[in-house]
């Protein structure tokens, strides 16, 4: 039987790490070669690019695609890790603060900027994940990166509470957003929701739920690969 190859377009559940994903793919496809094009923290949903068999030659390209986020930022604290998953470091009072101003606070994050990675992150120095240093209580000198948001708007509004609509540039950390906002309005904030619903033209639309995959045939999950030909961008074709 021939290899199967192609991408998977999966909509990861809360709570698994990407790397998770791939392991229940290559057990359910009993094929080692899975990878992905760009992961998701555990607390995220969405869009997860996986790639099969051959496909993940397409890695290089399918990385450095823009994304689509919704989600949610709380007002009112802060954390360590910038999410939902970390320890509550500071709380004080969200101001009495109207729609339009927090719009003009996301605004100035609007187009091309260089971003820190939360130390919280899986970038490495001399070999080492920097949230591995940060569970030691450890702090070290991060290389910001080019980042660019072409989009970031207000789609509810309840505070604590802000849901919002981003588009952005690979390796944008949406949580160090939610952080910065927090500090320019003055109360703090964190991210308490993300889901990616795409990736250039691969839309959570489009994307199968895991446990669906899970419990679908071969000619099912063959009829769910996109070819590497389809998926590859048109910038390199």
């Amino acid at each position: 039987m021939k290899e199967l190859e192609g991408v998977l377009l999966i909509d990861k559940p809360i709570g698994l790490t990407s790397h998770d994903v791939v392991d229940r793919v290559r057990r359910k496809l009993k094929m080692k070669r899975i990878g992905h094009s760009g992961t998701l923290d555990p607390m995220a949903t969405g869009l997860l690019i996986i790639l099969v068999g051959k496909a993940t030659k397409l890695s290089q390209y399918l990385m450095s695609l823009d994304k689509a986020y919704q989600g949610t930022i709380t007002l009112g604290e802060t954390t360590n890790t910038y999410d939902a998953e970390g320890e509550v470091m500071t709380t004080k009072p969200v101001p009495d603060i109207a729609q339009t101003e927090v719009q003009e606070v996301l605004n100035t994050f609007v187009g091309d900027q260089y971003q820190t990675p939360p130390m919280f992150s899986a970038v490495k120095i001399d070999g080492q994940p920097l949230y591995k240093m940060a569970r030691k209580g450890k702090e070290v000198e991060r290389e910001p990166r080019f980042i660019r948001i072409s989009r970031f708007d207000i789609t509810r509004f309840a505070l604590p509470e802000v849901d919002f609509s981003l588009d952005c540039t690979k390796g944008t950390y949406v949580r160090s957003l939610a952080n910065d906002i927090g500090e320019k309005i003055g109360c703090g904030a964190y991210l308490s929701a993300l889901r990616r619903s795409a990736s250039d033209r691969f839309s959570i639309d489009d994307a199968t739920s895991l446990d669906i995959f899970e419990n679908s045939g071969p000619d099912e999950i063959a009829a769910m690969l996109i070819s590497k030909k389809d998926a590859m961008p048109s910038t390199v074709l």
